[in-house]
């Protein structure tokens, strides 16, 4: 049975994935996952591919949640992309890394903010 937090940081992944679709995006992949670690959403619009790390709390009560991405996080997600590029080959100009910061309280829809360019 997943655990309160793997469900939390679904409705994160799954409120991300919407706000991009709105705006365009499609989805690449979801939860991808090498030796080196995951990442949690890839999405891409024209010849931009997007890595976004989506980090998601109930409140902001100690900060929002886009402000738990440390510069030790930003070096995994970039090696992360790096590893996918080079196993994935993708067709892109572009590459660029996102934050989603989502607020998802029980019973009412989530909040999303995403920091573009975020590092």
């Amino acid at each position: 049975m997943p655990s309160r937090r793997d469900l939390l940081g679904g409705a994160g992944e799954r409120a991300a994935w919407n706000a991009y679709r709105a705006r365009g995006y499609r989805l690449v992949a979801r939860n991808w996952r090498c030796r080196l670690g995951e990442l949690d959403l890839i999405v891409a619009k024209g010849r931009t591919i997007v890595f976004c790390e989506v980090k998601t709390r109930v409140s902001a009560a100690l900060g929002g949640p886009h402000e738990s991405v440390t510069a030790a996080k930003q070096r995994k997600i970039r090696a992360l992309a790096e590893a996918f590029i080079a196993q994935s080959r993708p067709d892109a100009d572009r590459y660029r890394f996102d934050v989603a910061s989502v607020i998802a309280q029980p019973g009412t829809r989530p909040s999303v903010y995403l920091y573009e360019d975020a590092f």
